[in-house]
């Protein structure tokens, strides 16, 4: 009897490994829905219940048999122990720097031996450090391990809000440390997901914040991220005792949507006023606003400015408001008065900058800074004092720009440079001699294997004759040859610029003899609010029509050929790989879809589906169904096709896709497609959406079987297994 769990467990698993391959489909549930007199079929709809057991066996031996396969490719720990390499050159990172008015710096800091960062804090960027939290050391009694993923200090640095988050679910539980006691306050703050919700802003007293709170946090729930609300929390309150100032149901007359996310925020210490937002996933959002005196007035809200106006940032001076919009198609600042707004007749600060597309303001004492891009891969830095623009000579030329200030009383601000082969750097701007000065927490690690890596910023022309950014990274000993195994990565969706980061999966990709291409699709905000559009619902199409384009120059101009090209998209840009592939299955030898949109038409039926309405469509009007339609890779999955090799994954904990919509994808792609092309689904157990909040280690592993799956099939002779793995 000893032995009999574990006999079961056994025959269990290998009968799974052994149904996992390509004879042993998907349980199918077929139905029919009618939408506008269109008839459209469902063959895996049952695969949407995560709860029952011949789906969860599925989608288990699924990845049994992925694991079995991605374990035999030669070399899959090559990626895993140089990402170990390189983090072990540096004697520790820093991340997520948040500065005090009085300079008491706050940051994560890991250790090449550490699977998660600590919390420290000092004085100065020169003080002496010290370890506030650690995060393996909270809740041991649940045996979970627990990752920071937000932090943001009170103003004086007396406190900071501590988010914790388990398992790559994203929605996060906040403890509060005191740095006067030096320890962490019985308070603990749950419902909560800062990263997702706007961040927490506290109040002029130091010892309150608003937060957005999500009332059901199970992913289950049909309630889950609906009637979301803006909660203030004061420090020792009763946990039962909820101050609500922004929701659905406090105030009708604002017409929040129960998908809305009512975020209200105070953008500095001495602000006059609150400014509340529907927001959600889009660019523009309705904003409100009301003294900071009446935040406890439910009813005392007033709008600011409708999403029409098109405002993506803004500052407040005194009574006057400072802000970039979109309006008309030109892309500007502006300002206008609060106590009478006229955003009709506003006056303009900074006209629109030619081939540039300004996307960020950052307040000082005596002005601001601004920020632009030249096709999202080349980043800029202003300074506006006295009425008058001064170019800033950054420290080296940077395809993306973040800015951190101090306050409104200093001119202090530090700025963190990146670029496709360039780590984050740190440097302080001196007023005095206007130069940059280097103020790095962490060393600067060198990659002398780098150094011949060659970027280079092109344009494409694309199905109607837009010009397409495209960024290529490869080796400068590489020879124009159909022979190099070329890695396109897309995204196009929500206006998000694919902007330049030191992207380790890429450099080591160049590293091996290969081609990286980032294809900065239409979709994206690359070109500004009309790059966002030219990909938005019933313009879609043009986001894999612009990969497909960008395929097709790479091999025209002989850097490879098709049987060499593998396409890489994650989330929202499934719907950019998903379509490229089943509408070009010929152009590709490899997909990878990573937590990816690929089901549109059942958006709705994701927790998180009315929100990306607001971007795809709702299936309920008849063109946004249309459009819907047209981008849905399941959909479009037909019999008797040769497809690409492909790589599907998802996480259990997903709460942005539902990990049920990429199964459906490797479902029916599993059963339509007539190639001896291998296509694999895993499913990560501990993980959620893609490498978000994971823990080290489950990170590079994940990012292993996308690197070693690709030059696998691409025919790398490195990743070649010595025995045939059976398709």
């Amino acid at each position: 009897m000893t032995y009999r769990p574990i006999f079961i467990f056994f025959v269990h698993f290998v009968f799974g490994m052994m149904n996992a391959q390509k004879t042993n489909l998907a349980p199918s549930k077929s139905i029919t829905e009618d939408y506008f007199g269109i008839k459209i079929i469902d063959e895996f709809r049952n695969l949407e219940n995560l709860k029952d057991p011949s789906v969860i066996n599925w989608m288990q031996s699924q990845t049994n048999y992925s694991d079995s396969v991605l374990y035999k490719i030669p070399n899959r720990e090559y990626y895993i122990n140089k990402r170990i390499e390189f983090d072990q050159r540096q004697s520790f990172s820093v991340d997520k720097i948040n500065i005090t008015e009085n300079n008491f710096c706050f940051y994560l800091k890991k250790k090449p031996d550490e699977n998660t960062a600590k919390l420290y804090y000092r004085k100065g960027f020169k003080g002496i450090e010290t370890e506030i939290f650690n995060p393996e050391n909270y809740n041991l009694k649940s045996h979970k391990k627990y990752l920071i993923n937000y932090i943001k200090p009170n103003y004086d640095g007396s406190k900071v809000v501590i988010a914790l988050t388990e398992s790559g679910k994203e929605i996060s539980e906040m403890v509060i440390y005191d740095l006067k006691s030096h320890k962490i306050l019985p308070d603990l703050v749950t419902n909560c997901w800062p990263t997702n919700g706007g961040g927490i802003s506290w109040l002029p007293d130091n010892n309150s914040f608003v937060y957005l709170q999500f009332p059901i946090t199970d992913p289950n729930s049909n309630l889950f991220m609906k009637n979301m609300q803006a909660v203030v929390y004061k420090i020792g309150q009763n946990s039962k005792e909820i101050n609500v100032i922004l929701s659905k149901k406090n105030n009708p007359n604002l017409k929040i949507n129960s998908e809305d996310y009512p975020i209200v925020k105070l953008p500095t210490k001495e602000s006059r006023y609150l400014f509340g937002y529907r927001a959600g996933a889009t660019n523009f959002n309705d904003t409100y606003f009301k003294p900071v005196s009446h935040i406890n007035e439910k009813n005392q809200w007033k709008l600011l400015f409708p999403k029409e106006e098109k405002i993506n940032g803004f500052i407040v001076e005194n009574d006057s408001i400072i802000y970039i919009s979109e309006k008309n198609g030109i892309n500007a600042v502006y300002w206008t008065s609060l106590k009478s707004p006229d955003f009709k007749n506003s006056n303009i600060l900074i006209p629109s900058i030619p081939n540039e597309v300004i996307n960020g303001l950052y307040q000082i004492k005596n002005g601001f800074v601004f920020s632009s891009s030249r096709n999202g891969v080349e980043a800029k830095l202003y300074l506006y004092q006295n009425s008058k623009i001064e170019n800033l000579i950054l420290p080296f030329p940077s395809g993306d720009i973040t800015v951190t200030t101090q306050n409104n009383y200093s001119d202090n601000f530090w700025i963190n440079c990146t670029g496709w082969k360039n780590n984050d750097e740190y440097f302080r701007f001196d007023q005095l001699t206007k130069k940059f000065i280097p103020e790095n927490l962490a060393p600067v690690v060198e990659y002398p294997e780098f150094k011949d890596i060659i970027v280079k910023e092109i344009t494409v022309k694309s199905h109607d004759g837009q010009d397409i950014p495209l960024s290529l990274l490869y080796r400068k000993d590489i020879q124009k040859d159909k022979n190099n195994p070329l890695l396109i990565d897309a995204y196009g969706a929500y206006g998000i610029n694919n902007s330049p980061f030191l992207d380790m999966t890429f450099m080591l990709w160049a590293l091996k003899g290969g081609i990286v291409a980032i294809a900065h699709v239409r979709g994206g905000a690359e070109k500004g609010e009309s790059w966002h559009l030219g990909g938005f619902k019933d313009t879609k199409p043009n986001s894999w029509k612009d990969l497909i384009s960008c395929a097709e120059y790479m091999i025209h101009e002989n850097y490879t050929s098709k049987d060499k090209i593998a396409i890489w998209g994650q989330s929202a840009g499934g719907i950019t790989i998903g379509r490229a592939m089943t509408e070009r299955p010929d152009l590709f030898k490899v997909a990878i879809i990573t937590a990816g949109i690929l089901n549109t038409l059942r958006i709705e039926a994701m927790p998180n589906g009315l929100n990306s309405v607001k971007e795809f469509g709702s299936k309920d009007i008849e063109s946004e169904f249309k459009a819907l339609y047209e981008m849905d890779a399941y959909q479009h999955i037909k019999k008797g096709i040769k497809y690409p090799a492909t790589f599907i994954t998802t996480g259990i904990n997903d709460p942005r896709v539902a990990p049920w919509m990429p199964a459906k994808f490797a479902a029916k792609l599993q059963m339509d497609n007539i190639s001896d092309n291998t296509i694999l689904l895993k499913v990560d157990y501990k993980g959620g959406h893609g490498g978000r909040d994971q823990l080290l280690k489950q990170k590079y592993s994940n990012l292993a079987d996308v690197f070693s799956f690709a030059l696998w099939q691409l025919g790398h002779p490195d990743y070649q297994p010595k025995e045939n793995i059976k398709k």
